[in-house]
């Protein structure tokens, strides 16, 4: 690290900063999830949470014989509205972990993603995008935010709204990736590389923009996107010529995306992708991010707190208490503190908790949404947070069968 002259000032400007964030009214931890009767039928699963300042918007996969629709609700008057339906197909590629979404724009936009087979092999398959103007009575023909025409795996997207207009998503691009390989450590070839790649639409739907931010990124995590007040931060699970696979940050700054860097050098050298993203929120230029890491065969579920819009994190605050399978989410609470959702493993069985971590690296207790299935059929948890309620989605199995199940908490 260089010494600068301004070092002095620097940290004054950090000490009055912190000392505002101090004079926050702290929120009362006190959660006490309610059930909310879910609009998913049986035989459905890969639940996706998306809020903006319209409301909150639950989607998910129901599967019946080879064929998958993607269907959403929104949440009015406490309830979950009717089901609709976006699209369905009998050549989707349908995972635990790389999940479609439906998300709404500033002018009311509905914009919905999943995933099609483009060929033979399992992992080739692109996303399709559609809009809606209407609410979801109605959707245009999809269409895809990359054009390099190889059957490769296109997935683990996050759409987003660009600050001005129109949409943003990134997503992993394995144009580079051998055929037929993936979530493995294949060797450091330059031909055999997942990238991470972002694209942009405007209002009328013209693509004006598509490119890489990082050529060598992990192969299966999925990715998170929040729109801080200095523009659009993204986080991934990097991956070096060593094989760490450590998580990452880029920032969309004056039209240009900054060199990725690590949130923290935790180190993790793994030959293969843990499939387990990051999470991350944003509230004005605060931003709280969560991550998994299993260095060392410690599995730990970490979160950090930054307020300069991602350009520094404080230490890594850990969320487990026992041992973490990950799958981690976070939402931001009006105090600075951040609410952040993991899965604990102890004593042989697994649970979606939620739990807050502050500033100053205390945590509360932790508080059990759900019982899960410890395994991938329990897919990610999700949550979000809208006013004062922290909404929770999650996949519940019995046996075979599974059904998406939400709950509601509120801050008081």
């Amino acid at each position: 690290m260089r010494i600068r002259p301004a070092l002095v000032l620097v940290a004054a400007l950090v000490v009055a900063e912190l000392a505002l964030w101090g004079q926050q009214p702290s929120t009362k931890w006190d959660l006490r999830p309610v059930s909310l009767s879910s609009p998913a039928a049986s035989d459905s699963a890969q639940p996706q949470l998306s809020v903006s300042k319209h409301g909150v918007i639950l989607s998910w996969v129901e599967r019946k014989g080879p064929q998958a629709t993607l269907k959403f609700s929104e949440r009015t008057a406490g309830e979950w509205s009717t089901p609709r339906t976006v699209a369905s197909g009998d050549d989707w590629f349908v995972n635990w972990a790389d999940v479609p979404s439906v998300v709404r724009l500033e002018n009311r936009t509905l914009v919905a993603h999943w995933l099609q087979k483009s060929g033979a092999d399992t992992y080739a398959y692109d996303v399709r995008i559609a809009t809606s103007s209407d609410d979801g009575k109605s959707w245009s023909p999809s269409f895809t935010p990359h054009h390099d025409g190889t059957k490769t795996e296109h997935g683990f997207a996050a759409l987003f709204q660009m600050p001005r207009a129109g949409l943003g998503l990134v997503w992993l691009d394995g144009r580079n990736m051998k055929a037929g390989e993936h979530g493995g450590g294949h060797g450091a070839a330059e031909q055999d590389e997942m990238s991470l790649h972002f694209a942009a639409f405007d209002q009328a739907w013209k693509q004006v923009a598509e490119t890489p931010l990082d050529l060598r990124v992990c192969e299966c995590c999925p990715t998170a996107v929040a729109v801080t007040a200095d523009g659009p931060l993204v986080a991934y699970r990097d991956r070096s010529k060593e094989e760490v696979r450590d998580i990452y940050v880029t920032r969309l700054e004056n039209g240009k995306w900054t060199e990725p860097k690590p949130v923290h050098p935790d180190g993790w050298k793994i030959p293969a992708c843990p499939v387990n993203g990051p999470a991350l929120s944003a509230r004005g230029r605060d931003v709280a991010i969560a991550w998994f890491h299993a260095k060392d065969g410690q599995p730990r579920s970490l979160a950090a707190l930054s307020p300069d819009a991602g350009r520094t994190f404080g230490p890594p605050i850990r969320v487990d208490d026992v041992a973490s399978l990950g799958r981690v989410d976070v939402e931001l609470l009006p105090d600075g503190s951040a609410a952040a959702a993991y899965m604990e493993f102890a004593d042989q069985k697994a649970s979606f908790r939620v739990r807050v971590v502050r500033r100053d690296g205390t945590r509360s207790d932790p508080v059990i949404v759900a019982g899960m299935a410890g395994n991938r059929s329990s897919g990610y948890p999700r949550m979000v947070l809208q006013g004062n309620e922290l909404v929770f989605a999650w996949t519940e199995r019995d046996g075979r069968a599974s059904r998406v199940q939400t709950s509601v908490a509120s801050l008081r």
